[in-house]
């Protein structure tokens, strides 16, 4: 009997253990995975059961929103061509905050013959990072151009409407002038789904162009497309729709409505936003560990917010001043 056995191989065989439930406790051994690792969890995979590695997924997404050290990339990327299509989606949602370009032809490949239309649309809400970063210049603009071509040829195509949806949404980041009629086309269909990804656009444009038509819809009665108007709404920094949500969370009965509505006003900033979240905060019992935790949250990012608008308005002030000073210099 080996005295000092691979702890890996106590992950290798509780996957395969079908009786037991699989331990929490083995979820680290994911990240940042070494060669001989993957290797070695890759000669198994195949044998594990669809049930068995999708609970296992399920447990590491929720663990990387937990926990901002870990990294399941590697992972992720080795199972992308599971023979099951629900696998090779969850692993696409892993991978959802990876900036590795190298992944751009693969989720190209994805989107364009993936044989299940839900793993299109993860391989399209994967690409729109590749769009943004794009706009910030922190990706080639030939990567950028080429993620941009393929989502507008899906989003105009004739693929499953999940898919082309999936396509606007992330094309929203980009700054190319025919987005702006791909996304004002899709808000003007009569179709709640499409509505609600014009918005989820809108909120990712950066454009005040769309403050109206997102403040008009902070009242719409469908659930879906008044979330979406929320989140866009906060993610424009819409400073006249903060009464509206104040207004909308007193109303709202869907809790993740009014956690949209919440997280927008921190968003947006402003004393009204921080007197109603600290309220909120004092009313909450100390057992709602999540809630409290959640608002705390908020009320960080709210701070984040103001910093940012005060350093806006010295900027603005700055320039002012150079120019009055400018002006002078002429006059003289």
């Amino acid at each position: 009997m080996n005295p000092n056995p691979n702890p890996f191989q106590f992950v290798l065989d509780a996957l395969l253990n079908e009786k037991k439930k699989f331990s929490p406790k083995f979820l680290h051994h994911f990240s940042d995975m070494g060669a001989l690792e993957l290797k070695t969890l890759g000669d198994i995979w195949p044998r594990v059961s669809v049930k068995r590695k999708l609970s296992v997924l399920e447990l590491l997404e929720t663990l990387a929103e937990e926990n901002t050290l870990v990294s399941f990339d590697d992972f992720a990327k080795s199972i992308l061509t599971d023979a099951e299509s629900t696998v090779r989606g969850r692993a696409l949602r892993l991978l959802r905050e990876s900036d590795d370009t190298r992944l751009v032809p693969t989720y190209i490949d994805m989107l364009k013959s993936d044989a299940d239309a839900q793993t299109r649309a993860e391989a399209a809400a994967n690409l729109g990072l590749f769009v943004a970063l794009g706009e910030l210049e922190e990706a080639p603009p030939d990567i950028k151009k080429q993620v941009e071509d393929e989502l507008l040829a899906v989003a105009h195509g004739s693929d499953d409407a999940r898919v082309r949806r999936r396509a606007l949404e992330a094309i929203g980041f980009s700054s190319r002038p025919e987005v702006t009629a791909l996304i004002e086309s899709s808000f003007k269909r009569d179709d709640s789904a499409w509505q609600t990804s014009a918005l989820f656009a809108m909120g990712r444009s950066a454009d005040n162009r769309w403050d109206e038509r997102v403040i008009a819809s902070l009242a719409n009665v469908n659930r879906n497309v008044r979330e979406g108007a929320v989140e866009a709404a906060g993610q424009l920094g819409i400073k006249e729709a903060t009464p509206i949500l104040l207004k909308l969370v007193e109303d709202e009965e869907d809790d993740d409505v009014t956690g949209a509505v919440i997280w927008s006003l921190s968003q947006i900033g402003g004393e009204d936003a921080r007197t109603f979240i600290e309220n909120l905060l004092d009313q909450t019992d100390d057992e709602n560990e999540d809630q409290i935790e959640f608002l705390e949250e908020a009320l960080e990012n709210l701070a984040f917010t103001d910093e940012l608008d005060k350093f806006d308005l010295f900027n603005i002030e700055t320039d002012l001043e150079f120019e009055d000073e400018a002006g002078d210099e002429e006059d003289s």
